[in-house]
């Protein structure tokens, strides 16, 4: 794994190696991989709202019956320190040091950017605000220029995450649009690798300005991820009806 001295300066490299340990436990099968949770939490903490603490440590670890577990709980305290100090960097605007496993399990194959990007799109997807859907809110569903230049904003800093994950490309051939190849298309992947710790700092720091502007207003009260689903199945909203 690619790791560097800022977050290490937080986690010990003893911490890391015990916490990838307890991610392969028997315990907890489900849960990410730790390149994943970064990226997943990356996206948490991000949004209209940060992601509850008990959810993104459920997610992460694959359920709840994972985080009761021997296993999960000590896995749970280092995930909390891992949060603490991912965030501080997000907050103080240095773009963190991404952690990437390689890639084809090649030791000195290059850095593989697709599970890491991936699981913080699942991080955005899973928020209980959308993202783009809450901009118009704040402003009761009026769309103004600001707001346009917000969403702009936010589709520029999500480019590089949609282009290494392969969205980008596939929404292109979606409306009959080329995507470039050869060395071109290396040159967009390439440069997207190098922006991509930058990205993600600067919509945590977008999101954080916009907290607390103003107060969404709803004709009916929104169903948290945790409650449970209205359609009467007796699961929690965010694994029945709200997985979509």
């Amino acid at each position: 794994m690619t790791s560097g001295t800022p977050l290490q300066a937080q986690l010990a490299d003893h911490q890391l190696d015990r916490l990838e340990t307890l991610l392969d436990d028997p315990e907890m099968p489900d849960a990410l991989r730790l390149d994943e949770i970064q990226g997943y939490l990356c996206a948490a903490l991000s949004g209209p709202q940060p992601m509850p603490e008990e959810d993104w440590l459920a997610d992460t670890l694959g359920n709840e019956e994972a985080l009761a577990s021997e296993a999960g709980r000590e896995a749970a305290g280092l995930l909390r320190a891992f949060a603490i100090a991912l965030e501080a960097e997000l907050a103080a605007g240095e773009p963190p040091v991404l952690l990437l496993y390689p890639r084809d399990d090649d030791e000195n194959g290059p850095s593989d950017y697709v599970p890491w990007c991936q699981a913080y799109l699942a991080g955005v997807d899973a928020a209980e605000d959308d993202w783009f859907e809450f901009l118009g809110e704040v402003e009761g569903e009026v769309e103004t220029e600001a707001i346009r230049e917000e969403i702009g904003f936010l589709d520029e800093r999500l480019f590089p995450l949609m282009v290494l994950t392969g969205e980008a490309e596939a929404a292109a051939i979606e409306h009959g649009e080329e995507w470039p190849q050869g060395e071109e298309r290396a040159q967009i992947e390439n440069e997207c690798e190098d922006d991509l710790a930058q990205a993600v700092t600067d919509i945590y720091r977008f999101w954080l300005a916009r907290r607390g502007i103003q107060t969404l207003r709803r004709e009916e009260p929104k169903i948290g991820r945790n409650e449970p689903c209205p359609c009467g199945s007796g699961k929690k909203f965010k694994q029945c009806c709200g997985v979509n």
